[in-house]
């Protein structure tokens, strides 16, 4: 497989992928990314997100980049102005119960095809971070560090990310001896000591095993 040359990431995602495709015809150009893949307990949660076929976009989110990136704060900001600006937008989750039924990459899939659902239009191309959609008819281009070269991606992962983290928070109060609103769910050593000590809860993911790195 070719290595992916890391000089084709400019310093911030653009977009030059829409462009490309807003020249073609295509005006409804989705971002998708998820958020919580890699996490040990709550579900995975997947963005999509139809910018304006408009260079104003680019002006009104310079500044955007990978929401791992970020301090949370900053995610909140940029989440509430993609309310604004964003054509269309939607998130969806795929449980951990799923996650376990279905195998992650699966389960991912079928956070996106709630995401799409949750549009109210069709759009004419996706732009994906990395992973392949085959179940899903609508043409796509999958990128590689799609989050850092496409500002749809990248809003589409504030998105999944926002909306999962605040999710985490509100599970907390219900499992509060895990600390998920400080990890979300993630493998941290606090995160690890809460299983050795309390085991499982229902939001884990019992397919994941606990002592894998993040």
């Amino acid at each position: 497989m070719r290595k992916f040359d890391r000089a084709l990431i400019p310093e911030f995602p653009d977009l030059s992928f829409e462009a490309a495709l807003w020249e073609a015809g295509l005006e409804w150009v989705a971002g998708v990314d998820e958020a919580g893949r890699g996490a040990l307990a709550g579900p995975v949660a997947a963005g999509v997100a139809v910018l304006p076929a408009s260079p104003r976009a680019a002006a009104a989110l310079n500044g955007l980049k990978d929401s791992k990136l970020l301090r949370p704060e900053e995610r909140a900001a940029w989440r509430e102005k993609l309310q604004v600006i964003a054509v269309d937008a939607s998130v969806g989750f795929a449980s951990s119960q799923e996650i376990d039924e279905l195998g992650i990459v699966d389960a991912t899939r079928l956070a996106v095809a709630r995401a799409l659902e949750g549009l109210r239009n069709q759009p004419q191309h996706l732009l994906v971070d990395y992973l392949g959609l085959p179940g899903v008819a609508i043409p796509q281009t999958s990128l590689v560090k799609g989050d850092a070269r496409s500002l749809s991606i990248a809003a589409a992962a504030i998105l999944a990310k926002t909306a999962r983290d605040a999710l985490m928070c509100e599970l907390a109060l219900e499992y509060p001896e895990y600390g998920f609103s400080a990890h979300k769910g993630y493998g941290t050593a606090a995160h690890r000591r809460a299983i050795e000590r309390f085991g499982e809860c229902p939001i884990h993911r019992r397919s994941f095993h606990f002592s894998q790195a993040d």
